[in-house]
């Protein structure tokens, strides 16, 4: 089930966002919802939340007390995410439990998310479609493996998302209603997907002569799901000879207002050219393939 896991601040509270399913999975019960909704009970969501969240026997009065902590959030640096494609990164945690929780029962489930803003009234959140599974590593501890999932065709993202977000797990029991959460366990980047690209002309060329390198630098508008130019960025021009593996700066070039990337070098031999973007933390770094240009 794919859901948009969005809370914001709305007077004090937080308001769960609209639930989009697939219709083939209209009838599967959905781990990522049940965690979202237990979020939004245990955290003070609006009524309509809560009121979902109890669908699952979760409620405001029975959160909090399950004995369970985490530690050891490993995620990837940065979770890079386009206009359309389906985004999954996986994150591993160590999971401890007191000798009355019993994390492999049938109405057990924890995982991991991340969030935007502060921890009890998010910007965003991102959720697992599924839970975690979880390997025993003492009687009281395991180490526990979920993903991270991103459906931006869904409008699971603004563009006002892109940067650091902080990691979180939770753990709930589905009969219950017993809840535990911690945040603050790492971060990652959620970047929006960018493009970059390079055409040298003319070709041929002769030795000496003017070429004109021209490119552009786009990214992931995650509203419209289209890529857009990134204007004013520094781009290197980057050469290598056609005997050689490395490439060498030649100069530095900011993009227009478009995105786009213009201009000229001295042809000196056969070889390869390219634009580089070092990335900033919204958009990641990004090297166009090589465009070569024979020199007579």
């Amino acid at each position: 089930m794919r859901m948009r896991a969005t809370v914001a601040a709305l007077t004090g509270a937080l308001a769960l966002s609209a639930l989009v399913v697939p219709a083939a999975q209209a009838d599967d019960p959905s781990y990522r919802q049940a965690a979202a909704e237990a979020f939004a009970a245990h955290h003070g969501a609006s009524s309509a939340a809560s009121t979902s969240a109890r669908s699952y026997g979760i409620t405001a009065a029975a959160e909090g007390t399950m004995d369970v902590s985490f530690s050891n959030f490993k995620i990837a640096k940065a979770v890079k995410v386009g206009t359309t494609n389906h985004v999954s990164t996986t994150v591993t945690y160590k999971l401890t439990h007191g000798t009355d929780v019993d994390i492999h029962a049938a109405d057990f489930a924890t995982g991991p998310y991340i969030y935007k803003g502060a921890f009890d009234t998010p910007a965003n959140m991102l959720f697992g479609v599924y839970a975690a599974t979880c390997a025993d590593t003492s009687a009281t501890t395991a180490t526990c493996t979920g993903d991270i999932d991103v459906y931006p065709y869904d409008g699971e993202l603004f563009n006002s998302d892109a940067g650091t977000w902080k990691g979180a797990a939770l753990a709930l029991d589905y009969t219950t209603g017993d809840y535990a959460d911690q945040g603050s366990l790492g971060s990652t980047l959620v970047q929006r997907y960018s493009k970059l690209t390079v055409n040298a002309s003319p070709e041929p060329v002769k030795k000496g002569k003017t070429l004109t390198v021209t490119g552009k630098l786009s990214r992931a508008n995650w509203e419209d799901n289209k890529y857009h130019g990134y204007t004013g960025q520094s781009v290197q021009l980057q050469y290598r000879k056609k005997s050689s593996s490395t490439y060498t700066t030649v100069k530095t070039v900011k993009t227009s207002s478009t995105g786009t990337l213009k201009t000229t070098v001295k042809a000196s031999a056969d070889g390869y050219y390219r634009f580089s973007f070092a990335g900033t933390s919204t958009t990641p770094a990004v090297k166009a393939a090589g465009d070569y240009v024979d020199v007579k």
